[in-house]
């Protein structure tokens, strides 16, 4: 049984009320599309790099490589070779070129070097197919790609299955039920001014592998002993089980939102970023900062740490939410 921690949610809630944090607008060229880049342009570039922004890895470990002589892991990886294409050929991104691309383009276009060897994700079969659905899709339904922006008329929830979440579920990769990769998209687009959210309170947040585990950890979430043991040992999960703890886990966020008055998408950012430096699988910073940590988190140490329930119970101090084929998050 998985549960929603209510009362943990309000503490965890009065401990951001003194946190101090930026907001991350994208327009890293390193990364992203240049500012002076058309809606257009920037709407299709976000559209095809969050459909194949799920776990990076290679033989079970995170991609990590050298490009353009800078080391990136994981998802620096991915948009850091996304922004190379783009301003190669940003036409790359339209569906004319998605509905044909092969296998091989894929890898070629995702392999990074790594100790004299090239590395590519395992899935590249999936990401191909993930990119062919997408153009035949958008050259079907789309012809003009940004209609999906001026048909959802800036709500993410709109009559029957009208808003721009619901409008991207006709593509395979945004058919994920807790629409991590939606909401994702929708952030991107909101800081990019491509996307005006007319229903802010419909906004959550995109829940990932990073969220699960910090909401286990510091206790927002809890669960049976058998889960937390399965989480612990890294075991995989049924795509139902890891549905129901997501939406789970999207709740508990829902609540820390509406509790601490932080916009969903940044909340996000706060979570997503202490998931991936700070309070990492194997090894969380705990007692202090660690290489990479964004810095606002730590108060002589982890600002959670009075708060965080694997503190007190090493059950908690679970690992990832793993099935065995994912291409949601």
């Amino acid at each position: 049984m998985i549960g929603v921690d209510e009362e943990r949610i309000r503490e965890v809630s009065l401990v951001l009320s003194n946190l101090k944090y930026s907001v991350n607008i994208f327009d890293d060229e390193n990364y992203y599309p240049p500012q002076s880049s058309s809606k257009r342009d920037i709407f299709m570039y976000f559209l095809v790099m969050v459909s194949m922004d799920h776990r990076l890895v290679h033989r079970g470990k995170e991609i990590e490589g050298i490009i353009e002589g800078k080391h990136l892991r994981g998802s620096e990886v991915l948009y850091r070779l996304g922004s190379i294409k783009f301003k190669d050929d940003p036409s790359f991104f339209y569906p004319e070129n998605l509905s044909s691309v092969k296998e091989e383009d894929v890898r070629l276009w995702l392999s990074v070097e790594n100790k004299r060897r090239r590395l590519y994700p395992d899935d590249i079969r999936i990401r191909a197919s993930l990119l062919r659905d997408l153009g035949m899709k958008l050259t079907k339904f789309y012809p003009d790609p940004f209609d999906i922006v001026v048909e959802s008329q800036g709500f993410l929830r709109k009559g029957t299955n009208d808003g721009f979440i619901d409008l991207l579920k006709v593509f395979k990769a945004y058919q994920d039920p807790v629409e991590k990769k939606a909401f994702l998209l929708a952030k991107f687009l909101e800081r990019r001014s491509v996307l005006k959210i007319n229903d802010p309170y419909n906004k959550q947040l995109p829940i990932d592998n990073h969220l699960v585990r910090v909401a286990f950890r510091i206790g927002m979430l809890t669960a049976d002993e058998v889960t937390l043991e399965r989480m612990t040992l890294g075991l995989n999960f049924s795509k139902d089980e890891d549905v129901l703890i997501r939406y789970e886990a999207r709740e508990a966020y829902r609540l820390l939102s509406q509790f601490s008055g932080i916009d969903p998408f940044i909340l996000d950012d706060i979570f997503w970023s202490f998931g991936r430096n700070c309070c990492t699988e194997e090894k969380p910073g705990c007692l202090s900062c660690k290489e990479g940590c964004p810095r606002f988190f730590c108060e002589q140490g982890c600002i959670f740490a009075k708060k965080c329930k694997a503190s007190s119970n090493k059950r908690y101090m679970v690992k990832e939410l793993k099935i065995a084929e994912n291409w949601w998050y």
